[in-house]
């Protein structure tokens, strides 16, 4: 699963397989805790974050949601994700 971005200690990392299964979404990695984020909807979907870094984590995917759609197509059609810019 490659990683599409880094900030605040936060790793965003997305699917990389053919069929991956819908809706559109990412993956979010803060120490000891991950969340699957809709991208559609820009909401945490499955597990959880601290608040903190769920406001940053939903903030970016609001700012980058068309990035996140073109990397969700490239990443369902076997293809590598470009990467994203961090949030700053």
């Amino acid at each position: 699963m490659p990683t599409i971005s880094i900030f605040y200690g936060i790793i965003i990392r997305m699917y990389c397989s053919p069929g991956e299964h819908n809706p559109p979404h990412f993956h979010a990695y803060y120490q000891k805790y991950k969340a699957i984020i809709n991208i559609n909807k820009c909401e945490i979907t499955g597990g959880n974050l601290p608040p903190r870094q769920t406001k940053l984590v939903l903030a970016w995917a609001e700012i980058h949601k068309e990035d996140l759609l073109a990397d969700w197509k490239l990443a369902s059609e076997g293809q590598l994700p470009f990467n994203i810019e961090p949030l700053k």
